[in-house]
């Protein structure tokens, strides 16, 4: 059993890993492709920015190990979340190869749905649908407030706050052009470019760090789903010296503070190594940007995302920074979008939870019919 757990926490490390280099895309496209930041820079911003977000919180990482799958009705064994895990990096893997930005967090979700549906033989109360919380909507549990609606209304907002903020500079840069003067100056365009420039920097950042608050939190959640699983079937009772760091409450009421610096580091470490498939698709083939373009969308993405992990959403950053250089896009021009790549993008995003789901599915029907689950 304890090498089931620690073979559940490598999954779940692995998939963190891939999670930074395929995320990282969402973090750090634009300010590659406004050339603000080399791709080195970016990265070493991004991993930076990361690291600090991931210690910022655990709100996220509660929902996942509490409150999406009834431990009440399905024993969420090691077997059930490697399976998960694994659906997960799977579609992962898929999307990075054909260059789709699709969602890390749905995968996860999708696999953890999966594989808990495939325990419980099809029985659907095992997923916890919606649970109203005590102090309000905002404490809500379950698949509908916690995934449907922010799955739905975070591209919504982010289009439109992309379109909100690019419209509100616009209209600033052009009331400080006709007040003459300095002003006028400063409104010309090369000055407009300095600024921003200088001021995506800080936009970037800050969406490095909402990426890292959002995105770490994820795996904080299995790894703590799985050391409360085995602490309740006494697998951790007698554990070596060299372990006894597995064995405080796991994540039930808290996340323990090992958890937080590994997923935090490794999600770091996923980070610097890149991904630049997906920077050539959220960078380059929607919509050209400038500084000011990518100032408004990073700074439109990481306030959502902020937001949603403030209520423990586990909400996408690929949907969130996607949809805001499409608000972006649009508020400058609409026929400048290029709507096949859009379709692409919105396709993987349709197909993410019901295709990691149904391959955790899958493996852990395998798993069944081999004997080892």
């Amino acid at each position: 059993m304890l090498t089931l757990v620690l073979t559940v926490i490598l999954a779940a490390l692995v998939f963190e890993f891939i999670n930074g280099f395929h995320d990282t895309a969402n973090s750090i496209a634009t300010v590659v492709a406004t050339k603000v930041l080399s791709p080195g820079q970016a990265i070493a911003l991004a991993a930076s920015t990361n690291l600090i977000g991931a210690f910022w919180g655990t709100a996220v990482a509660k929902t996942i190990a509490s409150g999406l799958v009834d431990t009440d009705v399905v024993v969420v064994t090691s077997q059930v979340l490697i399976c998960a895990l694994l659906g997960a990096i799977v579609w992962n893997l898929i999307t990075w190869w054909r260059g789709l930005p699709s969602s890390s967090s749905h995968a996860l979700i999708g696999g953890l749905c999966g594989a808990a549906l495939a325990a419980a033989h099809n029985n659907w109360a095992a997923l916890i649908w919606s649970k109203v919380g005590d102090a309000g909507w905002t404490s809500n549990k379950g698949l509908l407030w916690k995934v449907v609606v922010p799955m739905i209304s975070s591209p919504i907002a982010g289009f439109l706050l992309g379109v909100a903020i690019i419209t509100l500079l616009y209209v600033l840069i052009a009331g400080m052009s006709k007040a003459g003067g300095l002003l006028a100056r400063l409104a010309r365009p090369r000055w407009v470019g300095m600024f921003f420039g200088k001021a995506q920097f800080v936009s970037a950042a800050y969406m490095g760090f909402a990426h890292g608050r959002q995105d770490a939190q994820k795996t904080m959640g299995i790894i703590a789903l799985a050391i409360f699983a085995a602490q309740t079937e006494g697998a951790l009772n007698d554990l070596p010296a060299w372990l006894s760091f597995l064995h405080p409450d796991g994540g039930k009421d808290d996340i323990d503070s090992w958890i937080i610096a590994t997923c935090a580091l490794v999600m770091a470490a996923g980070t610097a190594a890149g991904g630049w498939r997906i920077i050539k698709t959220l960078g380059h083939k929607m919509v050209k940007l400038h500084p000011i373009d990518g100032f408004a969308a990073e700074s439109a993405s990481a306030t959502i995302l902020v937001t949603a992990a403030h209520f423990g959403m586990p909400v996408s950053t690929t949907h969130s920074i996607s949809t805001a250089i499409m608000g972006v896009g649009f508020a400058k021009n609409p026929r400048a979008l290029k709507l096949g790549v859009i379709e692409r993008i919105v396709w993987a995003w349709i197909l993410t939870i019901p295709a990691a789901g149904g391959i955790a599915y899958g493996l852990l029907r395998l798993l069944e019919a081999l004997g080892w689950a």
